[in-house]
Formats: structure tokens, sequence, C-alpha cells
């Protein structure tokens, strides 16, 4: 796999190696800080990182992620997303912005607008092919996670979403170290399996003293086209327990909706009035518990 920018020189020298007073989560840090690895860079102002996470793939974290940051966008704030899933990079045609490129200097990625102004980096804007595959052990994969944290203009932003990779594996662990991350939404179906494997990510996101701001349960129900009536397609009880066991606040049931599953292919429009009513709440409900 060739980068579409043959002249792309990452660089992480002493001036980009942050301090507390530069870090946007100095204050709520619970890290210790002889030992953290955040990396700041000091043209960038962000001001909340906000991860978006799930144990396994095929939940709709990607979805989830553009979703957030479109309700953020819309309600006033400046807003990018940085594609950490580096295998399997699907923001940029969820956002529309298939065949794009980002602008590249020798020191530094300029990030992609999509049509409404939300900033986002993705290693499909510096491929030739999106459908090329990225045959890279973990640390090279860690390390892009990283550059695009330090070496990317991210400039002022209120939140920036980040896209994190399936499972519990280096990335994650990269990620999660090397970028000052205030809070973390888990995704999640209801079916027993997938809340094992969330679980794993939960327990990995505590033991990194990160946050987790609740779960959203995607494909949760059916509404019938007919009378409205919610159908659970799963068991609920065993939704309920995961969440007693784990000690997790539910942010909110996402139904089975095309204006979901087809996100890459209306990217353009509005959200739906029916998601809108559902998903309001659970981005202000995230706010809230950043600003608390």
């Amino acid at each position: 796999m060739k980068l579409a920018n043959a002249n792309i020189r990452f660089y992480l020298g002493d001036d980009f190696m942050g301090e507390c007073s530069t870090c946007p989560s100095s204050e709520g840090c619970s890290k210790d800080k002889d030992s953290c690895m955040v990396k700041n860079n000091p043209l960038n102002s962000v001001k909340n990182v906000i991860g978006v996470m799930s144990g396994k793939g095929g939940v709709g974290k990607s979805s989830i992620s553009v979703l957030i940051a479109k309700h953020l966008k819309q309600l006033g704030y400046s807003v990018g997303i940085l594609d950490a899933d580096i295998t399997g990079p699907s923001i940029p045609r969820l956002l529309g912005l298939r065949g794009k490129r980002a602008e590249v200097t020798e020191e530094m990625m300029i990030p992609v607008e999509n049509y409404d102004g939300i900033k986002v980096m993705s290693l499909n804007f510096l491929i030739d092919k999106e459908d090329d595959p990225v045959i890279w052990r973990g640390p090279m994969i860690a390390g892009v996670v990283e550059q695009f944290w330090t070496n990317v203009l991210w400039g002022e932003l209120d939140y920036l979403i980040i896209d994190m990779p399936p499972g519990t594996g280096d990335v994650a662990l990269t990620a999660m170290q090397s970028i000052p991350i205030n809070g973390v939404v888990m995704v999640s179906v209801p079916q027993d399996l997938v809340s094992m494997i969330v679980s794993k990510a939960v327990n990995m996101a505590r033991k990194m003293d990160i946050n987790i701001l609740g779960v959203i349960e995607n494909m949760s129900y059916i509404t019938c086209p007919d009378c409205g009536k919610k159908i659970k397609l799963f068991n609920s009880e065993s939704t309920e327990q995961f969440l007693k066991e784990m000690d997790l606040k539910l942010l909110g049931e996402l139904p089975m909706l095309n204006s979901i599953s087809n996100l890459s292919e209306h990217w353009y429009e509005s959200v739906n009035e029916s998601l809108e009513l559902i998903f309001n709440p659970i981005v202000k409900n995230i706010i809230k518990d950043l600003e608390d």
C-alpha cells in the first residue's frame, strides 16, 4: 500500500511533548504525571476528547461517532473526528468525504472538512485507494493513531470525537495512553455475547483511569410502521443485567433505522426527526457529564 503523498514525514520532537499545563484534560486527569505519555501540539487547543468504543466491530460504532459529531455541530460547537480505526476506516464515507485527500507538509497534516465544517482525519485521506488493505503490524498502526493527535492541525475545537478501533489491543491502548481522552462512550447491541465483549473494553478503560460516560445500545428495537409500538428483537433483561453488573449508565437506545444504516449514502441530509428526538438527549447527557 502506498501513501498518497510520498513526502510525508512524521515529526515527534521535543516541541510536541506536552506539559500538564498545556494538556486539555489536566484539570480532570487522574494519570500519574511522571508516567503520562500524552504529547501535545502547541498549535492545537482541544477542549474535550470523547472516545467512542466497543469490544467488537459491526455494532455501529463509526455511525454513532458521526451522529455525535453532527449533533454537537448542530448545537453550535466546533467539532473534529479522529478516525483511529486504521485497518477499517469508514468515517470519510459516512461524512461524504470519499476520494478526498489531506494536505500534508513536512511537519503537519491538515484535516479535511466536510460540508458542514466538521474536521476529519483518516488514513483513507493519505492512501491512493480506499480499498487497499492496511497490512501493517500493530506498532506502526498505533504510531499513526498517535500522529493523528500530535501532527494534525486541529486548531481550536470544542470536541474531538475519536472513532476507536474495535477490541482491546495495542492500538486502543496507545490511544488511551497518548491522547488525553476526557470520557468514553461504549457502543453495544442487545446480545449476551456482545455485552461480554464490551465488558472487556469497559474494564480496559477503567484500568486506564478513563471516565466511562455511558452506553449507547444500537439496534435495540424496531418500531411497528402501523401502530408505532416498540418491538424488542432481543431480551432486554440481559441489557439491564449487564448495565447493573458493570455499574454503567444507559445513555440511550437506538432503533434499527434506515437513516443510520444508510448514513454513508445520505451524508448530505440532516438527521431525520425521529432520530433527532432520540439522539438529542444522548448528546446533551454527554455534554453534561463532561462539564460536571
